[in-house]
């Protein structure tokens, strides 16, 4: 009888509701991954946001993947001819939203954002932590369950799995790749006359202003790594970064690969999976490294790394302690806190990192 009752508690349907951004859609896939090994007949269907679904398609614990292109339709208002499609795209959404009736709703943004579509979506139970902001918990149907924000993201996620009472014994995290993503990168790597994984990748760009590195101090390290250490260097970022690192690879004597705006998502996980190790600021690409493996080398200034920063073994963070780091602002007057980063420092932590993993520590 007791495992009857068991039996009809599981969830048969559940929606993950995490939408961006790209890290924090990273640290969910290992919930992704426990909620599947504990309910392996449930139908388990994401919510995301146009930008960092690329990451969760074509993941096999995922039923239907449900997209909101929040975003476009904001643009399509301010357009002359816009607000028909953007009203249109909505409806849709919401259309799609509601045509599965859910045992189990995880608002794991906890914003308005998503606690409003955590509202509209058809569910019998909602669920959601503690310090959801802009009354994101109003949209719950239970009382949060307990997070510790000082946590790390993906440990905060994995209190869903807690709260849930499933079993938390292993996980892989990793982005699904398929056959042509990597056929793509190969091809890309050897047009660039590289046929091996002796090369570093360097990912310099960040959203907030105040996670920026100067553009000379990246040129600087990268000379470095290719004269000293003889590893080839590969630029990565999106197609908005590519004037930045037009700019660090013209500081260089040596010329390094540039591949901003040329990989996708799932394309750059494999990069990050073929080379010997990552550098770069606290920003997607550096959860992608880290989720695919590969040692990571982290840039951290304003941001908190015990929450944030690269997870797992093998990664090496560097930072200043200052009393005013970590502060979590998206403008500073002084930036005090990544100037004192100097290429010497982040030298010495590639060093470090490429010598532990030759030794086999890591």
């Amino acid at each position: 009888m007791k495992q009857e009752a068991l039996e009809i508690r599981k969830p048969g349907s559940i929606l993950i509701i995490k939408l961006s951004a790209i890290g924090d859609v990273v640290h969910t896939l290992p919930l992704l991954e426990v909620l599947r090994k504990n309910f392996p007949t449930a139908r388990i269907d994401w919510l995301v946001e146009e930008e960092a679904s690329q990451i969760i398609t074509g993941h096999k614990g995922i039923d239907r993947v449900i997209v909101s292109y929040r975003k476009s339709w904001l643009r399509n208002f301010l357009k002359p001819k816009g607000l028909v499609p953007a009203v249109k795209g909505i409806l849709d959404f919401i259309h799609e939203l509601r045509l599965q009736e859910y045992d189990l709703v995880i608002d794991l943004q906890g914003l308005f954002k998503s606690g409003l579509l955590t509202g509209l979506s058809r569910g019998h139970r909602k669920i959601g932590f503690t310090g959801g902001k802009e009354g994101s918990v109003l949209f719950l149907t239970e009382r949060p369950y307990p997070v510790d924000l000082n946590r790390h993201a993906i440990e905060r996620s994995l209190k869903a799995a807690d709260y849930l009472k499933c079993k938390v014994d292993s996980w892989n995290g990793k982005i699904p790749l398929s056959d042509s993503d990597r056929t793509r990168i190969d091809r890309l790597l050897y047009e660039n006359s590289i046929t091996d994984n002796n090369f570093v990748a360097i990912n310099p760009m960040a959203r907030w202003k105040t996670k920026l590195w100067e553009p000379e101090r990246f040129a600087s390290l990268a000379g470095r790594i290719q004269k000293e250490l003889s590893l080839k260097v590969v630029f990565t970022g999106s197609g908005h970064d590519r004037p930045i690192i037009d700019k660090i690879v013209q500081n260089m004597v040596e010329g390094p690969i540039n591949l901003a705006g040329k990989t996708s998502l799932k394309e750059l996980a494999y990069l990050f999976s073929r080379c010997r190790l990552v550098v770069s600021t606290d920003t997607g690409p550096m959860h992608i490294a880290a989720a695919m493996g590969t040692p990571t080398v982290a840039l951290f200034g304003p941001t908190a790394p015990w929450r944030t920063g690269p997870y797992g073994m093998g990664h090496k963070v560097v930072r200043e302690e200052l009393d005013c780091s970590p502060c979590f602002k998206k403008r500073c007057t002084h930036l005090t806190c990544m100037k004192k980063i100097t290429p010497e420092k982040i030298f010495e932590a590639v060093q470090q990192v490429l010598q532990q993993r030759s030794w086999g520590k890591i």
